[in-house]
């Protein structure tokens, strides 16, 4: 299995770094996992930018998303928070984001909060062509 995990790159399996943080490749990644963390965000867009990546482990095309949005991502640590969704484990966070948010589930997808709302969102092959540095 150890191989498989390898050519593919899952990031279920990945190890985790630091306390609330999930190591996927050299992104400072904070794990959203519970529905608490929600007003957190939305209380710390008022001061920074957040963003959520909502990622299917099993879907090849959110497999590629990901793979591409971890090259090209050129914020330095500090400029915004950077949560990841595993949708399979956390589809109810999902769910209360579309709801609170008022924005339509996809997978993947990137939303950019800032003072509380959701002042961006895309999906698929576009969430890498967003120059995420206009928003911080």
């Amino acid at each position: 299995m150890g191989l498989f995990n390898k050519l593919f790159n899952s990031d279920s399996n990945e190890s985790k770094g630091g306390e609330g943080t999930k190591s996927t490749g050299d992104l400072p990644w904070i794990e959203l996992n519970t529905l608490a963390q929600l007003e957190e965000i939305k209380e710390r867009s008022k001061t920074k930018t957040q963003f959520i990546f909502k990622h299917s482990t099993r879907c090849g095309v959110s497999r590629m998303v990901i793979s591409q949005f971890k090259k090209d991502y050129q914020l330095e640590e500090g400029q915004a928070d950077l949560y990841y969704l595993d949708l399979l484990n956390h589809r109810d966070i999902s769910n209360a984001i579309a709801n609170q948010f008022n924005v339509m589930h996809e997978s993947p997808q990137l939303l950019v909060l800032k003072n509380g709302v959701v002042v961006k969102h895309d999906s698929h092959g576009s969430i890498n062509s967003l120059q995420l540095d206009t928003f911080v």
